[in-house]
């Protein structure tokens, strides 16, 4: 009997560590041995979504660091540089980049690099020098044939994705560059393409980041031949004489000379019903229409394209004839709701400000009604806002909607009184309110509500998770003078007006918030020849200005440097005397892109400032909002967490977990997605303002995330951290 209760015992016993062996490996029915992160957003489904669940809520409080890569190239003297690049993984192999845009392969267990690719052996310094941020790379295989196509600036390249190198038969020497084949006739305008493109069969369908200006090219979609670098399809953003939209636009030249519409968050991919999902940002310029008059068809739309040929299934405009860049900011989610009993797959778009759009996939059929409210009209000269703007019922806002003196900050009484003098002599209170010179509030602001970094989407409950920022800007319009190209002091003042103001302010003071600095004292920092060398070719986040003139150029530099008189930085005189004045292409400009702070720095508005939500699709509701991030010196006066402004994305795992960095205070944090519990967080070696992603490696889960900090005036890094049990 004893015998007999012991053997019972033994395989009882055996059959637990059995149960347990199978939960820490992951689901019986998932490939444990190697289960990927094959594409920008997990999938190309962009579900953000992992099977695994050996990392789960038990055993998380036991991650450690089980690598780091460092890159080696931050700029770290002035922190500029970041990393906002999502790594993908396949067949065990991680592929990322590094702040200076060099690309690299590693091994997943163990961050040993495989391969450097420097892009700089490619193409010259002038071109490269305003390659912007990187959010990740695209992986292609057929048979042998295994290719990682990446972007640098206005250049596509396809690499060997076992060795790194240059596949010569692609495009031209192994590149194709984007301002080529965009059915445009101009060509010396800014492009750069930093977000990945997507794969559908042998084609590359890419979008572009423009210039947020006039001068800005038009954003429309294009497919790529992977195996040869050829254009094989396009879509006009803006649209063709003949072409659907083309009436949306009162100037009917518009589609020679206005740009933007373009699709710089990524894109999502049916692949069963072969269609891609595209989402634009706004018409050029950001805050002024009055040279695009009309609704602005495919701006600020989600478009549903055959992905075979592109051409148009379904679209909606979720913001007509925009005003405020509230430009789509993230690939949409492919998703799956039920309603009526009814399982209906679907597509989940997030915007800046704050709303969830969802669409049957197929259709386009609203899932819930969408309401067209009326709006302000605009007191600019010359500007026609859209009399409605369409608004969901459901999904309920994840952020608010707008900024009343209710909502004016809390902290302190010295905040609160502050924020309200400002706030009394400025446009608030309304959804929709068109710019103005007065000053109107930007709330929630230009960079989210919803941001870049996209949402997440538990493919088995079918709760949607997404981070949040709830931060006022502000936006005041002020008029460009035009100047006399012989006044030649007036000339650079208005140069830099145009060309400069909106980011570096009007008085070269920079803005809030850190991502602009100061051109206040650059006489002490650069000498001439440094700064034209800038303003030809860009440097760091700043593009090249190859439109404007070298007679301008070196007027801009005498105005930045302070220096009195002409100098003949460029000995080029005047050809024509009787164009003599230059004439703007807007005739506004405006002071800058500015965070509304207190007096302290701290956000205008009540806390939350970052959020991190969770919504049933289903039903529309909101299921928990928490915090996300924190102030410790707030925390110490007894304050409660009120979140952070937040960069970059959650990802949602089957083991209970969301894993998110973003925050100010630079941590990496897994909440219980049931209900926005911490339950582990550790401090990074700089902010990880991108999404992270999980994988697993001969049946052991690892997360990783870059810590590539640069934002919101915090340091800058050159880390890619990987976590996984001990």
């Amino acid at each position: 009997m004893k015998k007999r209760i012991k053997q019972t015992t033994f395989y009882a016993l055996l059959f637990a560590s059995f149960q347990l062996m199978l939960s820490n490996c992951g689901s019986p029915t998932d490939p444990s041995a190697n289960v990927d992160w094959t594409n920008y957003g997990g999938d190309k489904e962009s579900t953000r979504y992992s099977p695994l669940n050996q990392i789960n809520k038990e055993n998380v409080k036991n991650l450690k660091v089980a690598w780091t890569y460092r890159t080696g190239d931050a700029d770290t003297a002035k922190n500029r540089s970041q990393i906002q690049c999502q790594p993908i993984v396949v067949n065990g192999v991680l592929y990322a980049s590094s702040p200076m845009k060099k690309f690299f392969a590693l091994e997943g267990a163990t961050g040993k690099q495989i391969w450097l690719f420097d892009p700089l052996k490619e193409i010259s310094e002038g071109e490269y020098a305003w390659a912007g941020t990187n959010r990740g790379l695209t992986y292609w295989e057929s048979g042998n044939d295994k290719r990682i196509l990446l972007t640098v600036g206005a250049y596509l390249f396809a690499l060997n994705a076992q060795t790194g190198e240059v596949i010569r038969s692609f495009g031209t020497n192994g590149k194709v560059d984007l301002h080529e084949d965009l059915d445009y006739d101009k060509k010396d305008f800014f492009i750069v393409s930093n977000t990945p493109a997507i794969v559908y069969k042998n084609l590359l369908i890419m979008g572009m980041r423009l210039s947020e200006g006039a001068d800005a090219a038009p954003g429309h979609v294009r497919a790529y031949d992977i195996r040869t670098g050829k254009r094989t399809w396009i879509f006009h953003t803006i649209p063709h004489p003949g072409e659907l939209g083309y009436d949306t636009w009162e100037d009917k030249e518009a589609y020679k000379k206005v740009g933007g519409a373009n699709n710089w968050a990524g894109m999502s991919l049916d692949e069963k019903r072969g269609i891609v999902f595209v989402p634009t940002g706004s018409a050029a310029a950001d805050f002024y229409g009055g040279n695009r008059k009309g609704a602005n068809l495919f701006a600020n739309c989600l478009i549903a394209l055959n992905a075979a040929t592109g051409e148009r299934i379904w679209h909606f405009q979720t913001v007509h004839h925009d005003i405020w860049d509230k430009d789509l900011p993230a690939n949409p989610n492919l998703v799956t709701v039920t309603k009526n009993g009814k399982k209906i797959e679907a597509v989940a778009q997030i915007t800046k400000h704050g709303l969830i759009f969802l669409f049957d996939r197929e259709t386009g059929e609203p899932i819930f009604p969408i309401e067209e409210i009326p709006v302000p009209p605009s007191d600019l000269a010359g500007e026609q806002a859209h009399p409605t703007q369409p608004v969901p019922t459901l999904p309920e806002p994840f952020v608010r909607q707008v900024f009343t003196e209710d909502e004016i900050t809390n902290i302190s009484p010295e905040s609160h009184d502050y924020v309200k003098a400002i706030w009394q002599t400025t446009k608030t209170g309304q959804r929709f309110i068109p710019p103005s010179k007065q000053g109107t509030i930007i709330f929630p602001g230009f960079d989210g509500g919803g941001e870049w970094g996209g949402a997440a989407f538990d493919k088995e409950t079918g709760v949607f998770y997404l981070n949040a920022n709830e931060m006022p800007w502000i936006l005041k319009i002020i008029d460009i003078e035009q100047y006399d190209q012989l006044d030649f002091a007036k000339m650079g003042k208005g140069v830099y007006t145009q060309n400069c103001a909106a980011c570096h302010g009007e008085n070269r003071e920079g803005n809030t918030g850190g991502n602009y600095p100061s051109l206040i004292d650059l006489k002490k920092k650069y000498k001439q020849a440094e700064v034209l060398k800038f303003i030809n070719n860009g440097k760091g986040m700043m593009p090249a200005f190859k439109h404007i003139s070298d007679n301008e150029k070196e007027a801009l530099v005498s105005f930045l440097l302070e220096i009195e008189g002409k100098q003949e930085v460029v000995k080029k005189e005047i050809s024509d005397k009787k164009q003599k004045v230059r004439r703007a292409e807007t005739p506004y400009t405006t002071t800058g892109y500015n965070r509304f702070f207190d007096q302290n720095g701290y956000p205008a508005v009540r806390p939350p400032w970052g959020t991190l939500n969770a919504v049933d699709l289903s039903s529309g509701k909101i299921l928990w909002k928490v915090p996300l991030g924190e102030f410790e010196e707030l925390s110490k006066q007894g304050i409660a967490p009120t979140g952070t402004e937040n960069y970059g994305g959650a990802i949602v795992t089957k083991g209970g977990l969301l894993f998110i960095g973003a925050s100010k205070d630079e941590k990496f944090r897994a909440f219980d997605k049931e209900n926005g519990n911490i339950l582990w967080e550790t401090q990074l070696p700089a902010g990880g303002y991108a999404t992270p992603c999980t994988y697993s490696v001969s049946g052991k889960q690892y997360v990783v995330i870059a810590a590539g900090g640069g934002k919101m005036g915090t340091k800058s890094g050159d880390s890619y951290v990987a976590f996984a049990l001990e």
